[in-house]
């Protein structure tokens, strides 16, 4: 039998999650505002849910602001100061 619950979890953050740790928006509040103002765009589409789920490669664009959805994982061994 093989067992599914070994496959790792595909990384996720919510729009407005995103929009705040990216430096886009100051606050939550903020980030909700430009999000149901249609000032944000997701993959290019406008996209107006504040909650909606990025995926890795998504593409946000805000005015001339293009961010990627990228993993915050680090391959690569740190060495420390």
């Amino acid at each position: 039998m093989s067992d599914d619950s070994s496959t790792p979890e595909e990384e996720t953050i919510r729009l407005d999650q995103f929009l705040k740790l990216q430096g886009v928006a100051g606050t939550g509040g903020q980030a909700k505002f430009l999000i149901q103002a249609g000032e944000v765009r997701v993959n290019g589409a406008v996209e107006t849910r504040r909650r909606r789920t990025l995926h890795l490669g998504d593409v946000v664009e805000f005015e001339d602001v293009r961010l990627v959805v990228e993993s915050d994982a680090d391959d690569e061994p740190q060495i420390g100061e």
